[in-house]
């Protein structure tokens, strides 16, 4: 069954926006009409981001600025909350490996209790982005460690203002 939309929700925290997030959000861009990167205010699973929503907003505005059916905006209530406002039928998550399926498994169960009309859709990372995580590269900055082409370049260069050593 085709849904009425077809416009996807991309939630994750992005802090940093890496090009892997990007190779998911501009493949999501050719599967749905609309793409809304929402973009986590405050993340549960980290005590803070380094980059404030207003500024990982910006970051993801200027890398998907080719993009022409993809939005951002930062959210802070459930997922599946801010999907129903948008008018989205399903939430894209790139998947790297075992650890991010079974994560991803138990959210989208809890998903699913709260909102079964919203579908999950994974894809998997392409194999060159399938080692990249924003903490590693965060972990890279610090020690002064080569993050040219994980990142997009406005993105290396904060991280090198904010954690170069």
């Amino acid at each position: 069954m085709v849904p009425d939309n077809r416009i996807a929700v991309c939630p994750g925290s992005y802090d940093p926006v890496t090009n892997g997030h990007l190779d998911v959000i501009g493949r999501a861009s050719l599967m749905f009409d609309h793409v809304v990167v929402a973009v986590v205010n405050l993340p549960i699973r980290k005590v803070t981001t380094l980059f404030s929503a207003e500024e990982r907003v910006r970051f993801l505005e200027n890398a998907t600025r080719h993009l022409d059916n993809v939005s951002v905006e930062p959210f802070a209530t459930l997922v599946v909350d801010f999907a129903h406002a948008k008018g989205a039928k399903a939430i894209v998550k790139g998947l790297r490996a075992i650890s991010d399926f079974e994560y991803e498994f138990e959210m989208n169960q809890l998903n699913r209790m709260q909102a079964p009309d919203i579908e999950s859709v994974y894809l998997m990372a392409s194999p060159k982005h399938s080692f990249l995580r924003s903490s590693g590269v965060k972990e890279l900055a610090t020690f002064g460690g080569k993050i040219d082409g994980l990142v997009p370049e406005e993105v290396a260069a904060r991280l090198l203002e904010e954690l170069g050593r």
